[in-house]
């Protein structure tokens, strides 16, 4: 199977009173790089996260957000932190014997200051073994979303392929035709041009350029690297880098037929491969 590196997925679940939601965007990139938005009671998970993802994915850039939402009309169970409030009074304390006009702090203040209020939470571990189930859950998601789109990419370089081995079929036997008549002009040519040339000279001279220009080769590779192309495709896998090194190959064999070319349906039917090259190779830099 071909994967994209355009991907989206989010899950979520619920905890009793708090929701985790988990949230996987993808776009391409070169290399397996991965970032993280997570909220204050999950950045502990980032490392296991991370392996979790990296075992599973191989390329791309990667955003994962996650969070611990309140559950809507649930009730919260709120308790102040005696840790936090000790910790208030003593700063009161010292302030106050620096600066005794000062004003003591009010009820409001006090649950006002981070950390003061809180809510009884998961323990680490459970919220670990949730965190990370609910992951694999949204990588599944995401590498579903990735096929589809993988798979509607193979599509449309096959269609682009098809239409460049058309152009191949279209130009091969025109090719002895136009090599004739490129013949027969620069052999006028020269017999204008230099007098004293015998025919067998210029019979000379015109078998070496036309050596030169015999672009049959290049349409026999051309049809091998469409013919490689197709089989990587159905092999699947991360088939992304191959793909990028044929499209440069058939971009090479596409402007040497076009250089070459001694007919206008010939220079026609390059710059349309071209166009088609460029197209695949757009696709081809977003699968993996």
């Amino acid at each position: 199977m071909i994967h994209s590196m355009t991907g989206f997925a989010a899950v979520q679940r619920d905890l009793g009173h708090v929701t985790l939601n988990l949230e996987l965007k993808g776009v391409n990139s070169r290399y397996l790089d991965i970032n993280f938005r997570l909220g204050e009671e999950l950045r502990f998970l980032e490392m296991p996260l991370r392996e979790l993802i990296a075992a599973r994915i191989g390329r791309g850039k990667l955003e994962c957000r996650g969070s611990l939402g309140a559950v809507s009309g649930s009730a919260r169970n709120l308790a102040p932190n005696p840790e936090v409030l000790a910790q208030l009074a003593a700063l009161q304390d010292q302030v106050r014997r620096i600066l005794p006009g000062a004003a003591p702090v009010t009820v409001a203040d006090i649950l006002r200051w981070p950390g003061v209020v809180s809510e009884p939470g998961l323990p680490q571990q459970d919220l670990q073994r949730e965190c990370l189930a609910l992951a694999a859950l949204a990588i599944d998601e995401f590498l579903a979303t990735r096929a589809r789109e993988g798979h509607k990419l193979a599509e449309m370089i096959r269609a682009r392929a098809a239409g460049i081995g058309a152009l191949v079929n279209q130009v091969t036997p025109l090719l002895p035709r136009a090599l004739a008549d490129y013949q027969t002009r620069l052999s006028a040519r020269l017999r204008e041009a230099v007098a004293s040339l015998d025919e067998d000279r210029i019979r000379q001279e015109i078998g070496v350029y036309a050596t030169r220009i015999d672009v049959a080769e290049e349409l026999s590779r051309l049809n091998t690297h469409l013919a490689e192309l197709e089989r990587i495709l159905n092999k699947g896998g991360a088939v992304g880098k191959r793909l990028d090194f044929l499209m440069q190959e058939l971009n090479r064999e596409a402007n040497t037929l076009a250089s070459k070319s001694v007919s206008t349906d010939i220079s026609n039917a390059a710059l349309e491969m071209k166009i088609l090259i460029e197209q695949m190779r757009e696709q081809v830099q977003n699968l993996e």
